[in-house]
């Protein structure tokens, strides 16, 4: 098949991570694959076209700076013309909203795949209105959990439209040990070192994390942040107050950073929002103990026997939780083991490519019977 992935990229993140490994995968299988990425920056300036490199997947930027969104739709239409693709797979509101509409209009068969909802503030609240207003007019979306995939429905989207597919994990490259890791991190070998990966968005609550480490009393314990966003600034300022600064590793994004959780000995997760987080499948992979809030489709991904599962906003349990950790190593490496088997039943990258595959042929056979 003739297969477009469109979407604005971070410099990193999950969604970002998921569109490189379906893309890849998918073009190793012999499809013919594209991702168009909406930049504000040159490409040659932007991390994730780099990350394609040598995948076999052609990338094509789309230097769109701003909310020049009629001249986004032109330029999307004259992309599809000139690929002629089977089908349109979208990721992130803008191209749902923005762009799948054209593609509809066009003929092309139309299929997202939801990563999540923030539900907070009134203009996330405006977008993800606008996001289900235009899914119901897609060929098939795709959530990541199944409780987004209820929750999906539950908003009028015909249950005919949504399957659900959780996301998979792809072996690392190159994965490291513990020493090596600690050693690009700039991590102490005898510290007792708490890791958190991702971008700092309000959906993570970060500041939950922070708030647990103060309340730790294990002098050799040390968080390291591995990452950046919007609210690093606030964070650090939280730190300060809190009296944290020098007990916090502020890594900065770090390239291939999936290959580095070994150097961790618990990863903490407090997100209030979250679809299939693919730090937790990296930490799985890596056989790191797992800290984790019970929220989205994180249940349907570990259970008590491979990870320690706590409400979310409560700095006092996560704190507890971290501490059982370092009290009990033993008990925590059994869980991560069961966590790492169970990954290796339910999260291998061909069964997840096979779905899809089903996903793009349907909906590129109903959108040529003008379904």
């Amino acid at each position: 098949m003739r297969i477009l992935h469109l979407l604005a990229p971070a410099g990193f993140g999950g969604m970002e991570t998921v569109v490189r490994s379906l893309a890849a995968g998918h073009a190793r299988r012999g499809h013919s694959v594209t991702v168009a990425g909406i930049l504000d920056t040159p490409a040659e300036d932007h991390p994730f076209p780099v990350a394609l490199e040598g995948s076999g997947v052609r990338f094509h930027p789309l230097f769109l700076p701003g909310r020049r969104y009629l001249e986004e739709r032109r330029t999307v239409a004259g992309l599809l013309r000139t690929l002629d693709p089977e089908v349109l797979h979208t990721h992130g509101y803008r191209p749902d909203v923005v762009d799948s509409p054209v593609a509809g209009r066009m003929g092309v068969g139309t299929v997202t795949t939801v990563h999540g909802f923030v539900g907070q503030g009134l203009r996330n609240k405006v977008y993800e209105w606008l996001q289900l207003r235009a899914f119901r007019r897609m060929d098939t979306v795709v959530p990541v959990s199944e409780k987004l995939g209820r929750q999906l429905v539950e908003a009028g989207v015909e249950v005919q439209r949504v399957r659900v597919i959780r996301n998979a994990w792809t072996p690392a490259s190159q994965p490291l040990g513990r020493s090596e890791a600690r050693g690009i991190l700039g991590l102490s070998p005898d510290s007792f070192i708490i890791g958190w990966v991702g971008r700092f968005t309000l959906e993570k609550s970060v500041d939950t994390l922070l708030r647990a480490f103060a309340l730790l009393e294990i002098p050799e314990a040390r968080l390291s942040l591995v990452g950046g966003g919007p609210e690093e600034p606030s964070l650090r300022s939280l730190a300060h107050d809190l009296s944290l600064r020098d007990r916090i590793h502020w890594q900065g994004v770090v390239p291939e950073a999936r290959n580095l959780f070994a150097a961790f000995d618990c990863l903490a997760l407090t997100s209030w929002s979250e679809g299939t987080p693919m730090v937790l499948l990296e930490a799985m992979a890596a056989g790191t103990p797992i800290v984790t809030t019970r929220v989205g489709g994180i249940e349907d991904m570990v259970s008590t026997d491979e990870a320690i599962l706590v409400p979310p906003s409560r700095p006092e349990v996560v704190a507890e939780a971290l501490r059982s950790v370092y009290l009990r190593p033993r008990l925590a490496e059994e869980r991560a083991a069961s966590a790492r088997r169970r990954l290796e039943r339910e999260f291998t990258l061909d069964p997840w490519l096979d779905q899809y595959e089903e996903v793009y042929f349907s909906a590129g056979r109903s959108s040529r019977r003008g379904v």
